[in-house]
């Protein structure tokens, strides 16, 4: 297991490499970029500036006369000097070649230095470490109920298949499946918060004003009150596809051989369900987690606390990729890769755990 785990871990640094180099290259040759982003902000302030200016005029309030004010006013009508444009690009970095930038990149990953915002004056790192605890909330949050819901559901739908508890569960399961989970977290602010709803819910944040000074009890009280819509929402349009993935499974090893002669022996079907098919059944269950507990983690949850003003690493990576802020697209790109890769190693260790006769040491032989 030792052996293997090494092995494992050796091959991650490829893996890593090869996906931040695909998406380096994908952004970088894309149309537009940081560079144009501060040029349209500096138009867009210019233009803004001197309507206020020829206002003030017609107003009579006076001309404007200073130097500055009429090179502001000349880029706003005639374009910014080039000499500006030179400036940003060395700011940004993009007076180097593309090959320059992506050996930069990967020397400061190398040290986990993930750089600096372009546009929030903060490292990378601290971005991340002060949006994380929203998205781990919600993220922790949703996958636990998800499977503390889709696990006994799917069980029991398989034990009892083709009944009418089967068919009413699969038409509900189905219909939540289609419904995104934006859409729900809509209808829950409408249906429970807000002026037109019943006021039951807060409409934003993780927590209250004055968090800080209330008691423990208190503040826990709150943390629940605020999670329970947004992770409400997440649970409903992400348990579906568990359910019917534990149905599945179980309903396999229910057929098998092994099965028929543990019935054909006197077991009970409680012992041969909990004993012998649910460890089998189990471990492709586990095998989805990573990809659910990411999914959540870092996409599932964009939109959610987006709708929730949530302030979290799913919009923080929105606005990033609007503004083209490529040092926080590629830390949280970086962070989103590197956990999944660990969870994945996880989960194969998980699958000893369940079940000991899996051995991955023999499949190297």
């Amino acid at each position: 297991m030792q052996r293997y785990l090494c092995k494992r871990l050796l091959l991650a640094l490829p893996t890593l490499w090869g996906i931040l180099t695909i998406n380096f290259f994908v952004v970088q040759l894309a149309p537009g970029g940081p560079v144009e982003s501060m040029i349209a902000r500096i138009q867009g302030e210019s233009n803004g500036y001197m309507e206020r200016i020829t206002s003030n005029t017609e107003d009579g309030g006076g001309a404007f006369t200073s130097g500055g004010q009429e090179k502001l006013l000349l880029r706003g009508t005639e374009g910014i000097e080039p000499e500006l444009i030179e400036e940003i690009k060395v700011y940004y970095g993009f007076d180097r070649s593309i090959g320059q930038r992506y050996l930069n990149l990967l020397g400061n990953y190398l040290t986990f230095d993930l750089g600096s915002s372009f546009f929030r004056d903060r490292t990378v790192l601290e971005l991340i470490r002060e949006k994380l605890p929203v998205s781990i909330t919600l993220g922790l949050w949703s996958t636990l109920i998800i499977y503390l819901i889709s696990i006994p559901l799917g069980i029991a739908k398989a034990v009892h298949r083709g009944s009418v508890f089967d068919a009413w569960t699969s038409f509900i399961v189905v219909a939540a499946s289609a419904v995104p989970a934006f859409l729900f977290a809509v209808f829950l602010i409408l249906l429970f918060a807000g002026a037109d709803g019943m006021g039951l819910f807060p409409l934003r944040g993780l927590v209250s004003p004055g968090f800080e000074q209330m008691a423990p009890m208190e503040k826990v009280l709150d943390y629940l009150w605020h999670i329970c819509l947004p992770v409400t929402a997440m649970t409903i349009g992400g348990f579906a596809g568990l359910t019917m993935l534990t149905q599945n499974s179980f309903l396999d090893e229910m057929g098998k051989l092994y099965v028929v002669a543990a019935r054909a022996k006197g077991l009970s079907e409680t012992r041969i369900l909990l004993g012998h098919v649910f460890r089998n059944a189990m471990l492709i269950v586990i095998s989805g987690f990573p990809a659910a507990f990411i999914g959540i983690f870092f996409t599932g949850a964009m939109m959610i606390e987006i709708i929730f003003s949530l302030d979290g690493l799913g919009l923080m990576g929105f606005e990033a990729a609007m503004q083209r802020d490529y040092p926080v697209m590629f830390g949280a790109l970086y962070i989103s890769t590197l956990l999944g890769l660990v969870l994945k190693i996880v989960s194969d260790i998980s699958y000893s755990l369940i079940d000991p006769r899996i051995n991955f040491e023999a499949r190297r032989q």
